[in-house]
Order: structure tokens, then C-alpha cells, then sequence
């Protein structure tokens, strides 16, 4: 277990129980850390607030959740506001998670010549350019030494049909996070991203990740899928000071499926079940 005593730091985008960046954050808690977690705002019209409710269940539980608000990227004010609340109860924040993506349902189940400008800008603001905006407005509350972490995928480096306009967005992400990991150095910051193979997570399920899922296990070299837990345990690798001589990197967590060139194993079982 990495040791986190003593740190403190900013978890954006858990959605429930299924999401990456609540298994991140538990081994950054269990290893003694300090976390602010922020939700998707809730319709004014939700007097349930189901967005907070789903996160609360989760946060209201850990000593070391510190405290929980909404978060709406598109929107400077917001994010400022969050910031402030970080530095009233951290003062210096040592980490910072962007787990944060959306597209319209809509545009990701046409191909990705159709897509809408609209759904386009939407799906770029939410899922690439608000990790700058986040970046920017931390700075004056990040430590020397301070990690910035974002979840990407391989759709972004590789055209992976039903990831579509996300891929794309993906893509611009990691761009973004070497031109940031160059940008703060200086203030020696590091931004590094982190691909995670398939996992069923809120996301994931809009993505088609079942298919994934069967297709991963059958071509990676190690022959299964990867879990929550091994994800969790690479994204606070990200975080804390182990890895402070990497920036700019964007690290694959998938059982080594990324590598291969060919369907490897999968070829195998084909051509078993062909002659079957």
C-alpha cells in the first residue's frame, strides 16, 4: 500500500460505487490521504439530488472524505469555487484526479462522421478542456511536487469503432496533458494520464464495454481483464510521490492489450472454433 499520511488533494468525477476514480481514491484514503470529492450538479428541479446522494453514500462513510460539492466544468465560477473550498480546508493540495468525460448518447451511437458541432463542442469542453481550466485554476493551491492525474482510454490513441467521438476527445486529452506536464514543470508539477483497459463502470456501459470486455479477454497477454482494484492501485501510484520522476506520460493498465499487433490468442480460439 502507497502511503498517502499526510497528503491531501481533489477527486473529480465519481459518479457511484463502479467509478475509477472512487476506486482511486480508496487506496489513496486507506493509505492515510485526505480527500474533497466533488458530484454532477443536480437538477433544481431533483429534490431527491440523486447525483450527491449516489456520491454521499460512498463519502459519508470515510473519515478522511472531507467534503463533497458539485462540479460543473463548464463553468469557471464553479470550478473557482471548488478551489476555494480545497484551500479553506486543505490549504495545499498534493494531488488531483480529473476523471471527468461526456458526450451525448446521441452522438456516440452514430458514426463518427455524423456527429453533431454542437454535440462535438459539448463533448470537447466537458472532456478535454476542462482539465486545463481545472489545471489553471488549481495552481495557486497546488504543492511543489504535486500530481495531476486524468483517465483516458485507447480509443484515443487507436480507432476503436463505438468510442467514436470520445476517442477523438481522448486524444486531444493526452495531447493536453503533455503540453500541461510541460507548462508546470517548472513549479514541479507533474500531469501524467492513465488508460485503463475495459471495466464496468457508468461510462463504460455507454461505451459498449460488455463486447470490450470479451474481445480484451481473449487478446491480452495475460489472458483476463483487469480489475477496479489494480486500476485504483496504478491511478495512486500516479498521485503520490513514488512517481515523481515521471510527467507527461500516459500509463496503460490493461492486462498489455495496447502491445499486441495481432489478435494473438484470439486467433487461436477462431480458427479452434472453425474446424470444431
Amino acid at each position: 500500500m502507497i502511503s498517502f499520511e499526510g497528503k491531501k488533494g481533489l477527486i473529480l468525477g465519481v459518479a457511484n460505487e463502479n467509478s475509477i476514480a472512487w476506486a482511486i481514491a480508496q487506496q489513496i484514503m486507506a493509505g492515510g490521504g485526505q480527500c474533497g470529492f466533488t458530484h454532477l450538479p443536480d437538477r433544481e428541479d431533483d429534490e431527491r439530488q440523486r447525483n450527491r446522494r449516489r456520491v454521499s453514500q460512498l463519502t459519508d462513510k470515510c473519515e478522511l472524505a472531507k467534503f463533497l460539492v458539485p462540479l460543473d466544468v463548464q463553468q469557471d465560477s464553479n470550478i473557482a469555487q471548488v478551489m476555494q473550498t480545497a484551500a479553506e480546508h486543505f490549504g495545499k493540495i498534493d494531488f488531483l484526479l480529473h476523471s471527468i468525460a461526456f458526450a451525448d448518447r446521441n452522438d456516440l451511437a452514430r458514426d463518427t462522421i455524423e456527429t453533431s458541432r454542437e454535440g462535438f463542442k459539448m463533448a470537447m469542453d466537458v472532456s478535454c478542456y476542462s482539465l486545463i481550466a481545472v489545471a489553471n485554476a488549481a495552481r495557486g493551491i497546488l504543492n511543489q511536487g504535486a500530481s495531476i492525474a486524468a483517465m483516458t482510454y485507447f480509443g484515443g490513441e487507436k480507432c476503436v469503432p463505438g468510442y467514436n467521438v470520445m476517442g477523438i476527445c481522448k486524444a486531444a486529452l493526452e495531447a493536453t496533458v503533455r503540453y500541461l506536464a510541460y507548462d508546470l514543470g517548472p513549479a514541479g508539477i507533474r500531469v501524467n494520464a492513465l488508460s485503463a483497459g475495459p471495466l464496468r463502470t457508468l461510462a463504460g456501459r455507454a461505451a459498449g464495454v460488455d463486447e470490450m470486455l470479451h474481445l480484451y479477454e481473449h487478446m491480452a497477454p495475460l489472458g483476463r481483464n483487469v480489475s477496479h482494484e489494480e486500476v485504483g492501485r496504478t491511478g495512486a501510484f500516479l498521485l503520490s510521490s513514488i512517481s515523481d520522476g515521471m510527467t507527461g506520460e500516459t500509463m496503460h493498465v490493461d492486462g498489455g492489450y495496447n502491445m499486441m499487433g495481432s489478435p494473438g490468442r484470439l486467433l487461436d480460439k477462431m480458427k479452434r472454433d472453425k474446424t470444431a
